[in-house]
């Protein structure tokens, strides 16, 4: 999936989103969606990457919107990415971040 794939992704959710982090004094008022590749996973043959496979996180700031999480999802499984979930409370932020794991290979 290359990166202008993943951007499309993130469109079709039609909120505020960024790459990494909004800028700076730029204010966004919740819900919104940061992405972000925080790491890879590559398969190696021979000594040699592969098949790169990138993590791909999306973190969705929300009051608790179950409607908006389950259109999130629905994108994902539209686009057959096998995901995983997790949900904190960000006391100082008074939000929940709901983060989506998921891995990608890049096209």
């Amino acid at each position: 999936m290359t990166h202008k794939e993943v951007m499309d992704l993130v469109e079709q959710i039609n909120i505020p989103s960024a790459y990494h982090h909004f800028a700076e004094g730029e204010v966004v008022n919740p819900p919104f969606l940061v992405y972000l590749y925080p790491s890879s996973n590559n398969f190696s043959a021979d000594g040699k990457v592969y098949c790169k496979i990138h993590r791909l996180d999306f973190e969705l700031y929300t009051d608790k919107n179950i409607k908006l999480e389950r259109q999130v999802e629905a994108v994902l499984d539209k686009h057959g990415l096998f995901y995983e979930k997790t949900e904190v409370w960000i006391e100082k932020e008074k939000l929940y971040e709901v983060l989506y794991e998921m891995e990608v290979t890049n096209g």
